[in-house]
C-alpha cells in the first residue's frame, strides 16, 4: 500500500499524505511518479503545488520556501494589529502565503510583497493577484516605491533566521529542495533581521509596527536589535506551534 511505502521513508503522516496523493493523481502512472518523488525526498507541497496554510491553500512551486505551522502565529499577531485600508508590506514573502492570509482577513488592505527569488516571486504573484496587492522581485526594501515611505502600518517579514553553520542540520526536504536564501541567515542567524530592523523605521507610520520570526534562543539578540533601532519590542510566543515573534512598534 502506498502509506506502508511512504512510512517506511520516514514520512510521519504516511496516511494523509497517500490520501493527498491519490487525490491529486489524475493517473495511476502519475500517482507512482508522485510516491516516488515523495519516497526521494522531495517536500509534498512541491509535489502536490500546493499547501494549506491557515486554511488557505496557496500555490508553492518547485524550490519555493513551504510555509510552515508555525508561522501561522506571526500571521495571527499581524491581523490582530492591522485595521481596514491599512497599508501592509510584506517582505522575504516567499510564496505570498503570509500577505494573502492576512488580506483574507483584514479588509481593503493595501498590500505589498517583496523577495529576492523570481521563483518565489512567481508564485506570489499567483497568491497575491486574487487581493489586488503588489509583489516585486528585489533586495528587502529596494523595489518597493518611494512613494511608501512613512506610509506602512504593518510590516510582517519572515526573513531567513537560521545561522549558515546549521544549514547542515535542517531536514533534507528543507536543506536540499528550499531556496537557501530563504533559510541562511549568516552567522548567528539574524544578519537579515539587522537589516529589516535597520530600514523599517523609514517606512512605517508613527505606531506602525515590524513583525518578525525568530528562534527562542535568539530572542535576546532580537530584541536588542530592534532597540538600538529605536523600536520598542515586545516578545510574543506560542508553545504548542513553537512559535517565537518579536514585534517591534515604532514610537
Amino acid at each position: 500500500m502506498i502509506e506502508n511505502k511512504l512510512r517506511a521513508a520516514g514520512c510521519v503522516f504516511a496516511e494523509e499524505e497517500a490520501q493527498l496523493l491519490i487525490s491529486a493523481a489524475r493517473t495511476y502512472a502519475e500517482l507512482d511518479d508522485m510516491v516516488e518523488q515523495r519516497i526521494a525526498g522531495l517536500p509534498l507541497e512541491h509535489i502536490l503545488g500546493w499547501a494549506e496554510f491557515c486554511g488557505l491553500r496557496v500555490a508553492v512551486d518547485a524550490g519555493v520556501f513551504v510555509p510552515r505551522k508555525r508561522t501561522a502565529f506571526l500571521v495571527r499577531q499581524a491581523i490582530a494589529l492591522a485595521r481596514p485600508g491599512n497599508v501592509v508590506v510584506d517582505l522575504c514573502c516567499g510564496s505570498g502565503a503570509l500577505g494573502a492570509v492576512l488580506a483574507l482577513h483584514v479588509e481593503r488592505i493595501e498590500l505589498h510583497a517583496v523577495d529576492l527569488d523570481p521563483a518565489a516571486v512567481r508564485c506570489a504573484q499567483r497568491n497575491i493577484a486574487i487581493t489586488g496587492g503588489r509583489v516585486y522581485e528585489g533586495d528587502l526594501f529596494e523595489p518597493l516605491p518611494a512613494t511608501l515611505l512613512s506610509c506602512v502600518d504593518v510590516l510582517e517579514a519572515n526573513v531567513p533566521y537560521v545561522p549558515t553553520q546549521s544549514i547542515r542540520l535542517l531536514p533534507p526536504e528543507a536543506r536540499i529542495y528550499e531556496a537557501s536564501v530563504a533559510l541562511n541567515g549568516g552567522e548567528d542567524g539574524l544578519d537579515v533581521m539587522r537589516r529589516v530592523a535597520g530600514e523599517a523605521a523609514r517606512w512605517l507610520v508613527p505606531g506602525g509596527h515590524v513583525l518578525v520570526e525568530t528562534s527562542e534562543r535568539q530572542v535576546p539578540k532580537t530584541v536588542d536589535i530592534f532597540k538600538s533601532s529605536g523600536f520598542i519590542p515586545q516578545v510574543a510566543t506560542d508553545p504548542e506551534l513553537d512559535a517565537t515573534i518579536v514585534i517591534g512598534t515604532r514610537p
